[in-house]
């Protein structure tokens, strides 16, 4: 647990830099995936602001986009990655879901290349609804394909009004493309970057309650290599034995 979010971003990006930089010690190169949304500010810029890192040898992919929105708009996932790791890195191999196309061609597209080797390292958040990626609940925990489209529910759309990102719910798509949760769990290791008090009540569901698909980021717990990082107000429901 961490007093704030620079503190949080900087020991995640810390164990990020190392998950990375093995790999390509390893084999040459490192497949990650990176999250979008406010909660990831503070490490994305603590990440791309760490020495040694080769970049060049990264190859990126990403969580989710929205469908229909154009990659100019504010919202937009491809938009942020481009603006606040891709560029700020240095990254040339990357692969961004194309909210604009054919959902169903971008997701053979990206999905296909995704899943010729397994990803290194998958850098992830947890939604106010507890969901993982955009699988809000009940999430599909079944489902081996590597992307889906799913049809965003009330509270996920509320959220991204908070956040800033759209100035009414009318105007947040209603579906999005979104990479499952069995591929997620498929990385080799995973570092999930959770601030904020409005996230507290998803933490205290998702890591004290039942692993189950109305909790999605639970599933998290069943994965060997998961670091969850927590602030102060994040981890403020959770019970002190946890927190410890």
């Amino acid at each position: 647990m961490f007093d704030d979010k620079v503190s949080l971003g900087k020991a995640a990006a810390s164990q990020a830099v190392d998950a990375i930089r093995n790999a390509i010690a390893e084999k040459g190169t490192a497949r990650i995936i990176a999250a979008t949304g406010a909660s990831q500010f503070e490490f994305l810029d603590a990440l791309t602001e760490s020495p040694g890192v080769d970049w060049q040898n990264v190859e990126m992919f990403h969580l989710d986009e929205y469908v229909g929105l154009s990659i100019e708009h504010p919202a937009s996932f491809r938009k942020y990655l481009l603006e606040r790791l891709i560029r700020p890195a240095g990254i040339e191999a990357y692969h961004l879901l194309d909210g604009e196309g054919d959902p169903q061609e971008v997701i053979n597209k990206v999905g296909q290349v995704l899943t010729v080797a397994p990803v290194d390292v998958a850098f992830v958040g947890i939604g106010e609804n507890g969901h993982l990626a955009f699988n809000d609940p009940p999430a599909d925990f079944e489902t081996e394909e590597p992307y889906i489209v799913v049809r965003l529910d009330p509270a996920c759309r509320r959220q991204q009004v908070g956040e800033g990102w759209f100035s009414s719910l009318d105007q947040v798509p209603q579906e999005a493309i979104s990479m499952t949760i069995r591929q997620i769990l498929k990385s080799k290791e995973i570092i999930c970057i959770v601030p904020d008090a409005r996230k507290a009540k998803a933490v205290k569901a998702c890591f004290e309650g039942e692993i189950s698909p109305m909790a999605p980021a639970s599933i998290l717990r069943t994965h060997p290599n998961t670091t969850v990082y927590l602030d102060k107000d994040s981890s403020a429901l959770l019970s002190r034995k946890l927190v410890g």
